[in-house]
């Protein structure tokens, strides 16, 4: 296995030339070389090192250590994720109209109907969670309740045209299997 370099650390790269590494993560280099600029290297890439930083090295990077906090928040408090509407939808108009046509129809902005929905996703979620990890429910009690929401995302696949990414549309019994 190769040494794994600290910041600081000089290199010879034969793609990029001479650089700095400015960065470690438990994957790449972030170096600065002389003729392109920053550049991404992976630590296993083959590059003359001319001379090794001796400081002791972190290879978790900031970035990583964020991702992984924003994950355990989503997961235990209920904070949502960045959902993006699909392209096609924004400032679009839904028009919802009764079948009395003594009756006026009522326009409701796609944007804001896809934000209820997405609550509402993130609400189920939330309530699934708190469900799994209740102490006052019997494990068959957790799953009949379980079963119950994932029909409710079921039922709500319908919406799924919405969603800009497929990975965040609702999954119901069929999207489990």
């Amino acid at each position: 296995m190769k040494q794994i370099l600290g910041i600081g650390s000089r290199i010879n790269h034969p793609q990029y030339g001479k650089g700095v590494v400015t960065n470690v993560t438990s994957k790449m280099y972030w170096v600065t070389f002389i003729e392109s600029g920053l550049e991404t290297i992976n630590i296993d890439d083959d590059f003359e090192i001319i001379e090794a930083s001796v400081d002791e090295v972190d290879t978790v990077s900031f970035a990583e250590i964020e991702s992984s906090l924003r994950a355990i928040l989503r997961k235990w408090n209920g904070i949502s994720e960045v959902v993006p509407l699909g392209d096609r939808w924004k400032g679009g108009t839904m028009t919802l109209t009764p079948s009395d046509t003594n009756l006026a129809s009522k326009d409701v902005p796609i944007d804001t109907f896809f934000h209820k929905i997405v609550m509402l996703r993130d609400r189920l979620r939330v309530l699934e969670q708190k469900i799994n990890s209740s102490k006052n429910l019997d494990e068959t009690e957790k799953v009949d309740i379980q079963q119950y929401i994932t029909r409710c995302y079921g039922s709500l696949t319908t919406f799924n045209i919405l969603f800009k990414n497929p990975s965040q549309q609702f999954k119901g019994e069929g999207g489990k299997k």
